[in-house]
This record gives structure tokens, sequence and C-alpha cells, in this order.
């Protein structure tokens, strides 16, 4: 196909002169693969179609909310009897209550939850939440943990204890991010040390339990246990980012995968976005009443929303959660996305290629490398120019996994063993050139 028939590149030719990049938000631009960005034209189940009519099996499902594929039909049935009622009012619904009810539910740590409309807002509530209970000013995130783009947490971690103010973005003020102080994911001398020097200032720690902005990496159940220890000593407030987890490797979330490890772990609040809502702009954060009763009317935390608790997301988000909190249905999900990864795992050597993989729940990632990293400075010994043509290998094959090395991956309950067996099949024909 030329580039004066191939409909991808027309409109990304026509948005590169209208939109910074030719894209809304920056990984879909194939910058780090380089080629040209697919335009989905439409999606139904496991696929989608590109503007050429091109069919791929979609391993971002919208970067996670599509627990269910695409156009689940009870899903398409609420969302369509809610935008005939009325698209937003700016006030209160019965399904915002309803939505609220069915979190709560399902996580034992969320008594009371605000709801908003992206997961950047909810973090970045959250934190000011902390800040507001506590008092206090510092905050600990994680390098290669991503909680959104609110200034005080595009951080860029540095070498060693205690590197503050570092912003990894222009336009952010050093001063904005003086408090935030960023450690080694899974390193449990560096948060022991962090607190024993900063303990009484910290308001909160900040991390994804399963980080999937640096593919897929867990954090150790030690170090998890470490934090909730010194959190709960020093006072400070352990803040759970399951934007991407929440409802995705779990029905209870991975604090569910935790507290079955550690005896009566509970982290203090907790950040969801991405199924809650479906795949409708839609995201929440929630804790403790004492604690969210805080929040304004109530309290002096001040969070506000003109779309939040929009009555058409919320009824997307709550007809998704009622279908996934069905039996089995996790048990089903997981049984799928580990016949994905453990294909790639023999396929990968079966040719002689370097490659590891984990996976929970409905999440997945893989790395160019013989043993899965426990930290970002390892991911980052990732051969990526190889990745670049494992991905375009897949994708010329009718596989869309996500276009940067760093970005995890998702499986809904629509993808079938054929689906997995294509994928696998499709890997292991790429790997024969990568080895």
């Amino acid at each position: 196909m030329t580039p004066s028939t191939d409909r991808n590149q027309q409109l990304f030719d026509r948005a590169r002169a209208l939109i910074p990049g030719g894209v809304n938000s920056p990984v879909r631009a194939f910058r780090a693969v380089g080629g040209t960005p697919r335009f989905v034209q439409r999606a139904e189940g496991a696929y989608f179609w590109d503007a050429n009519g091109q069919r791929y099996i979609d391993y971002i499902g919208s970067w996670g909310p599509m627990i269910l594929g695409h156009g689940h039909p009870a899903v398409l049935e609420a969302v369509q009897r809610a935008a005939r009622d009325g698209f937003s009012f700016g006030a209160p619904t019965e399904r915002e209550v309803e939505l609220a009810e069915e979190i709560v539910r399902h996580l034992p740590a969320v008594e009371m939850v605000r709801l908003v409309s992206s997961g950047t807002e909810a973090a970045m509530s959250a934190i000011r939440l902390a800040r507001g209970a506590t008092g206090r000013s510092r905050i600990i995130k994680f390098e290669g943990c991503y909680h959104g783009h609110a200034d005080a947490l595009l951080v860029k971690a540095g070498s060693g204890l205690a590197t503050f103010g570092h912003p990894t973005s222009a336009g952010v003020p050093p001063e904005v991010v003086q408090h935030t102080l960023v450690l080694e994911y899974n390193n449990e001398a560096q948060i022991e040390a962090a607190f024993a020097q900063h303990g009484s200032e910290i308001a909160c720690v900040v991390i994804e339990p399963i980080a999937g902005n640096m593919n897929f990496v867990r954090a150790e159940i030690p170090f998890m246990r470490k934090i909730r220890e010194l959190c709960t000593n020093h006072g400070a407030l352990l803040v759970f980012d399951e934007v991407m987890t929440g409802f995705r490797v779990a029905l209870g979330g991975a604090q569910n995968l935790y507290s079955r490890q550690i005896p009566g772990f509970r982290p203090d609040l907790t950040v969801l976005g991405k199924v809650i809502g479906g795949g409708m702009p839609l995201a929440a954060f929630g804790g403790p009443r004492a604690l969210m009763e805080q929040l304004a009317p109530l309290g002096p935390v001040y969070q506000a929303g003109t779309l939040s608790g929009n009555p058409v997301a919320t009824a997307c988000g709550l007809a998704t959660l009622k279908e996934i909190a069905r039996p089995r249905f996790f048990h089903a999900l997981a049984e799928r996305t580990r016949a994905l990864v453990e294909g790639l795992k023999a396929a990968a050597a079966a040719e002689g290629v370097a490659f590891s993989a984990d996976c929970e729940g409905g999440m997945f990632g893989f790395f160019l490398l013989p043993h899965l990293p426990a930290n970002y400075g390892a991911v980052m010994k990732s051969d990526s120019p190889r990745f670049g043509r494992l991905f375009h290998g897949l994708l010329d094959r009718g596989v869309y996994i996500a276009p940067a090395l760093y970005e995890a991956g998702f499986v809904s309950s629509a993808h079938s063993a054929q689906d997995i067996e294509e994928t696998v099949a499709a890997a292991r024909a790429v790997f024969k050139s990568l080895g």
C-alpha cells in the first residue's frame, strides 16, 4: 500500500497539521516504534479495524478499560438507555449512588468514594486529601510508576536516596515538585532510609502495586509489607494507585491479592479508573469514612468537577462492574491470559529469544530479557530497537500490542482460544527473525 492510498497515513498527515504530534495522547504517535499510527474505525469484541479496513486482535483495550471487549451487549444497552435520558445534568443521579455502592461492595478498604473524570484527577485529589488529612507536605513515589500528569507527580528519579525536585516535563517549576521524593521500586533500604530521614514530614506514599507503566512489574511482598509498616508507624497514608489494576487483576483489585499474603493489609486511599468506567471518562478515589469526610462539602479539602459522576459514564461503568462480578469471570479471564503468556514464552524459547513475562487476571507484560525486572533501571536494559521489530512484525500479522516497550497489555473476556493461538503463532514467526 502506497502513502497515497493508505488512509492511516492520510489521516495522520491531516492530524499533524492540527494536533501536536498528530495525537491527543503521546504514546499513540508510534514515536517509540516508528511507522504510522493506526486510526481506529470501529471495534467489536476482541478486535478493531483501522481506516484501511484491516482487522487487528486488540491487546491494549483502550489501555485497560475494555475488560469485556468492545461493544458488550449489556454495556451497550445500558449506555444507550442512559444517553436517551440525558448526557449531563450537573446534579446528582441515582446511578452515581449505585456505582459507588458497587465499588464499596468489592473493596473492603473503601467505605466512601468520590467519582471524578480521569485517573490523573483521581490521583491528584487523593494526594491533596492525604496532605490535608495529615497536615504534611512531602510525598513519596517510585521511579517507573505513573500517576497521571499532575505537576507534583511529573518527577523523574535520580540515583540514590532522596532525589527531590527534578521535573521530567517542561513547564513544571522545581518548587512545585520540591516535596516529591522519588525512590527505586522494590528497594526496601531506600524506603526505610527515607522514613528515617523525613518520617514526620511525609503525608503519603503513592504506589502502583503492579506497575503497568514500566510494562508489568510487581511490588514484591516484603517491599509492600515494609511500606505498610512504615506508613502506619510514622502516621503517613498509603495510597494505592489502582487506576490500571483495579477490577482488572482481580475483582477486589491488587489490594485483594496483597491482603491474601500480608495479614490485615489495606491501603489508606485507593485510586481507581479505567475498568470502573468501562471505556468512558470516569475515575474515583476512596477510603475510610473518617478520611473521605474531610472532602468538601463536609471538610476543608476542596475537590470538584463539572462532569463528575456523568450519567452516561456511570451507566457504562456500572454495567461493566456487574458483568465482571459474575461467578468465575476472573477465573476464566486469568486462564486465557496465562495461556497467552505461556504460549509467548514457549514460542520465544523455541526460537532462542531471551524473553520473560508475567500476568495477573487480565493484565500481562513481557520483556526481551532473560529474567523479569524488579525496577525501572532493570526495565531500561531492554532492547528497544528489537522490540520495535517485534511490534511491527506482530502488527503486520494483525496483532496489536502497545506501541511502546514500557506499557502493559490487556486480555478481555472476548478473546477466544483461537485469538490466543493466532497471536502465539504470529509471535513465533516474528521471533524467528529476532533469534
